[in-house]
């Protein structure tokens, strides 16, 4: 696959956050009992903000950061499990609210749950080498998770929080690119089925956490060794790793288990909480803005979710 360049990035989460102890006053908890098990202390909730319009103020601040001329761009993904409309998609609103409805853009969204921001950047990377006339591409993941969450289950609501991370995207030939997916279908273990009835309204999420962590940790490892050998790169190439924020247990598992450096397994998950198909790109918008990436650093990104999906990819600044 041709390679790509990361031109930009951006993020946004809601106004209203929520911590371990607003919870306390929700649900059988304690501040020391969310942490200890998750590494979590705060998350985002929306009250007035949507998939969309939190994924258009990611999408601004990341053309705004990339320099790209917004009318250049020639794809538009976004990669979500909590879509406000079956139809139009995400994706299409975002292109009407960031004023782009007058150029010609292939808009649509992904839906890989937690790994959709890999699925959706190798799409990307694909339809850019495939298409000679589309020059940039805008990715964003944005997840109002919240939606499906039931706060009398503390087995979930301690974990989600919404947010929006965006990219600018551009084909390189130069730049490494490789990418390794993969998916095993499942309706139990993570599960946010439609609801009987209306047929519309979704289900509270459901989840089997001790499956799910067997899952995290057995996966992870296999994907990043095998972007890694698909790469010829060894772990010791690579500047950081930044794991799908679902559970600092999870991912503190990985490094130890690959032998991680002291800061490569990059986290903010306590800030954050699982906001699913965008943990990732919120890292990725906060370690570029803080000036923590070179041009040329390699960078693995790995994320997992419900589906169940899995994937990693190995870039180059």
């Amino acid at each position: 696959m041709g390679g790509i360049t990361i031109y930009g990035t951006g993020s946004a989460v809601p106004a209203h956050s929520l911590d371990n102890h607003d919870l306390t006053r929700m649900v059988d908890t304690s501040d020391e009992w969310i942490t200890s098990r998750t590494g979590i202390k705060n998350r985002y909730i929306s009250k007035d903000e949507t998939t969309v319009s939190l994924a258009v103020e990611a999408g601004r601040k990341t053309l705004e950061n990339s320099g790209i001329d917004p009318q250049q761009l020639g794809l538009l993904i976004v990669a979500t499990f909590t879509p406000d409309n079956f139809t139009p998609s995400a994706a299409s609103m975002v292109q009407k609210h960031l004023g782009l409805n007058h150029i010609p853009i292939a808009a649509f969204d992904i839906n890989a749950a937690c790994s959709g921001f890999i699925y959706g950047l190798t799409a990307a990377a694909a339809m850019l080498s495939a298409l000679p006339d589309c020059k940039y591409g805008l990715l964003i993941g944005s997840e109002v998770v919240s939606r499906i969450i039931d706060y009398s289950d503390r087995g979930t609501c301690i974990l989600f929080g919404d947010g929006a991370g965006a990219v600018v995207v551009g084909r390189n030939e130069n730049s490494r690119f490789v990418s390794c997916l993969g998916s095993k279908g499942d309706d139990e273990i993570l599960c946010a089925k439609i609801a009987d009835g209306d047929g519309y309204s979704p289900k509270f999420l459901t989840m089997n956490g001790r499956e799910v962590y067997q899952f995290a940790i057995e996966i992870i490892p296999h994907s990043i060794n095998a972007v890694l050998d698909k790469s010829g790169c060894r772990l010791e190439d690579i500047r950081y790793v930044i794991c799908h924020q679902a559970n600092e247990r999870i991912i503190a598992a990985a490094e130890s288990r690959l032998c991680g450096r002291p800061g490569q397994f990059v986290r903010n998950i306590e800030k954050y909480g699982n906001t699913s198909a965008a943990s990732i790109p919120i890292l990725l918008d906060e370690l570029n803005r803080a000036g923590r990436i070179s041009r040329g650093d390699k960078i693995v990104l790995v994320g997992f979710g419900g589906g169940l999906t899995w994937g990693a990819v190995m870039f180059e600044w």
